[in-house]
């Protein structure tokens, strides 16, 4: 079950919980053996070997026999989702350096939801219900720091508030009554995200399905231009119009970055002086100061190179 990108909704009937920036897993537990599924079905139990013992810590609680959904995430020093140090440990399939890994850096699986229990299907019962089954199960399980039901809450603006303070990646607001439906992306599932927005300097563009495909944009800094990205998203037929037309003015026969820009990103570009100053949302910044799920917003006639910052 996905949720809908929306406005936090008011009045009763809603829970609210922390958005995990990791990656989503269902859990099948049974027999003592603990089995994980990414979104697309695909099988991901060998990237975790340090979730195997999941199966056992429910059945200690009665529960021999369960479907769970939630999500894998690496937790940094300060106890927030590391999107960055996870995506080492996405694509591994060798067992013995999924081990290696997990004993540097574990992964928790943030457990949200209940479909099946002991055999029987549960996901026509209101959510409030699979929450409160979810937290009867658990305690014990619980024990472990590697899996654990996340808090939720009745407060939403709160809740927001507290995600923002915590540089989580946002809320998701859930309805009470609500069934799961899997598959479905269902408006009863709500998400927030805490996006960001910041002015950045474009250094070239990209053709994709269409002649604009993506701009690749950076952030003036003591050594130059430093490269932040590359922004597909939210850039309509009209502003592509509107952008391509300047753009095609400001080409240049080389990267104006003054750092390298990876070879996925750079194949193919059409580089341009960096004088035209774009505004794009993006959920945050990586380690190695690249923007998360960036999209284009406008562009910024009004401000400079120099003027750009990000937020």
């Amino acid at each position: 079950m996905l949720a809908t990108a929306g406005d936090l909704p008011v009045g009763p009937g809603w829970a609210f919980e922390f958005k995990w920036d990791g990656v989503r897993a269902l859990a099948v537990a049974k027999t003592g053996q603990t089995r994980l599924y990414a979104r697309s079905g695909a099988e991901i139990t060998k990237a975790y070997p340090e979730l195997a013992g999941l199966a056992a810590a429910l059945a200690d609680s009665g529960l021999t026999d369960a479907v769970l959904d939630g999500e894998v995430v690496l937790l940094d020093s300060q106890g927030r989702p590391d999107f960055v140090a996870l995506a080492e440990r996405i694509h591994v399939r060798d067992v013995g350096r999924a081990r290696q890994l997990a004993s540097i850096r574990p992964v928790n699986y943030m457990i949200f939801d209940i479909i099946s229990a002991n055999g029987a299907d549960v996901s026509s019962v209101p959510y409030v219900d699979r929450r409160q089954l979810l937290e009867s199960i658990l305690p014990s399980a619980g024990a472990s720091t590697r899996w654990a039901v996340p808090p939720q809450f009745t407060d939403g603006e709160a809740t927001v508030e507290a995600a923002q303070e915590l540089a989580l990646e946002g809320v998701v607001a859930k309805r009470l009554s609500s069934t799961y439906r899997p598959g479905a992306r269902s408006p009863d599932w709500i998400k927030i995200k805490n996006d960001q927005t910041g002015d950045y300097v474009v250094g070239g563009w990209r053709t994709g399905r269409r002649q604009l495909g993506a701009l690749l944009v950076g952030a003036i800094g003591p050594e130059g231009l430093t490269y932040r990205g590359r922004v597909g998203g939210g850039i309509s037929a009209s502003a592509e119009r509107a952008l391509l037309a300047r753009l095609q003015t400001l080409r240049a026969a080389t990267s104006p970055f003054a750092n390298a820009v990876p070879r996925e990103d750079s194949h193919g570009a059409t580089w341009v002086r960096p004088e035209l100053v774009v505004e794009v949302r993006y959920g945050s910044i990586t380690r190695d100061g690249r923007l998360r799920f960036p999209r284009y917003v406008r562009l910024r006639p009004d401000k400079s190179p120099q003027e750009a910052a990000d937020g």
